[in-house]
């Protein structure tokens, strides 16, 4: 129930509907309980301030039409930039920026704050009377309803410097980064010892190789979004069986394919088939709550396309390389989720996650052939793995960024043809492995 629950906020979070909707039910709320305190408790202010509260009928109706409309237009307009500015993101850096854009609580704020004042307008309206039908005028929800459009002039000139700065590169590739290092503090919180060695098999694969397992089908395809390893550490233990993971967070699963295998149960129950699939959160689209990997992926993206031929935005892509260096630099001194989770000693779980080996790879691989024969791309990349490897003691992981050096100085010997920009990737690299030496 936990995790439907926490999939479903990360849904509403994620949607353009929900804030607006709360905002207007608030002023809907606002807008009700003014007049009532207007019905009830005779205040005096229109005799006591006439300039400020004595409006009659016809000026208050003819003051909230004009703020209903300006706010319904404003609302329009809004939409219309955020339509813009998404159309934007997705042909000119990657359609999977979209979603931040849609997550954006100030994007969402502003919408609800002028769709609000629009629903707050109309309920006064209904209630203000004068001729024959009876003198009503609410004196203080017309003036709240006067301060709420000089409110939305504010946010609206708020919100056009806010969308220019949002659409930025700059805005964008930091935005993802700052996403993936709070995903990466949240599910790698331990640091890694010097001599530790990581993904260590224990001898499992050997001796597990030749037992039989049943595979769990999938109950629908997409992405797993998250899955709550503790719940699947309880089940394991539970039954007194051994749990393995054939799909990871991040990877698409099929709908009939294997999801979990289970050995030591022949015929698993209906009901543990069910209850392994619950555990499982699969949507339509990944997210970096649980998947640093896909924060990653977003940010290589935007560098691939700024890489293309008809881009060729050589400043955005080394932008994004030092954004990734910032991400692997959070990552090079945790621990990364174990392979294996046991109980009191007893295999339970064989897990499937990232390593720092993949999360390495996916930052940098395919940027550096895209950037074959971009000088300042494959010093960029040399500089940034030279940073990553300073923040880390491990001999493993020390090994696994000089491989990616080892890499580079391999692809730049066969694209760089240019003698003046050999040398100055000669006398860089040069540099970088001497660091590497201390590592």
């Amino acid at each position: 129930m936990l995790i439907k629950l926490r999939y479903w906020w990360q849904e509403q979070r994620s949607s353009f509907w929900f804030v607006p909707s709360v905002i207007v039910l608030d002023a809907v709320v606002l807008a009700t309980i003014l007049i009532v305190i207007d019905t009830t408790i005779d205040l005096g202010v229109a005799e006591g301030w006439p300039l400020v509260f004595g409006s009659g009928a016809a000026g208050a109706r003819g003051l909230l039409t004009t703020v209903a409309s300006s706010m319904i237009t404003v609302a329009g307009l809004v939409f219309s930039i955020t339509l813009v500015a998404l159309s934007l993101a997705s042909s000119q850096y990657t359609s999977r920026v979209i979603r931040n854009f849609m997550r954006d609580r100030v994007n969402q704020g502003v919408l609800g704050i002028f769709v609000g004042i629009f629903a707050y307008c109309l309920v006064v309206l209904r209630t203000i009377r004068g001729g024959d039908e009876g003198m009503f005028v609410p004196a203080l929800a017309v003036l709240v309803g006067l301060l709420f459009a000089f409110v939305g002039i504010a946010v609206l000139i708020f919100f056009i410097h806010h969308i220019s700065i949002s659409i930025q590169a700059s805005s964008i590739i930091a935005g993802a980064a700052e996403e993936t290092i709070a995903a990466v503090d949240h599910l790698f919180p331990e640091r890694l010892d010097d001599d530790e060695e990581e993904n260590k098999d224990g001898g499992f694969s050997t001796s597990l190789a030749h037992r039989p397992w049943y595979a769990v089908p999938a109950r629908k395809s997409g992405y797993i979004e998250s899955v709550d390893m503790n719940i699947l550490l309880d089940i394991a233990r539970e039954q007194r069986i051994i749990l393995r993971m054939e799909r990871g967070v991040g990877e698409f699963v099929v709908e009939g394919a294997p999801l979990v295998s289970v050995m030591n149960l022949i015929n698993p129950k209906e009901e543990l088939i069910a209850k392994l699939n619950s555990i499982y959160a699969i949507s339509r689209q990944r997210t970096v709550d649980q998947d640093a990997s896909f924060g990653i992926r977003q940010i290589v993206d935007i560098a691939m396309k700024a890489l293309s031929p008809g881009i060729n935005d050589t400043t955005t892509a080394i932008m994004c390389i030092d954004y990734l260096a910032a991400i692997m630099v959070r990552i090079a001194a945790r621990r990364m989720s174990p392979p294996h989770y046991l109980d009191n000693g007893e295999l339970r779980v064989i897990a499937r996650g990232p390593s720092f080996e993949s999360l390495l790879s996916e930052s940098f691989d395919q940027i550096r052939e895209h950037g074959a024969s971009n000088i300042a791309i494959l010093l960029r990349m040399l500089g940034a793995l030279q940073t990553i490897a300073h923040q880390t003691t491990n001999a493993c992981r020390c090994r696994e960024v000089h491989n990616k050096v080892q890499c580079i100085a391999d692809l730049a010997e066969r694209t760089i043809t240019f003698p003046y920009d050999w040398e100055r990737f000669q006398s860089r690299l040069i540099q970088v492995q001497k660091s590497l030496k201390s590592c």
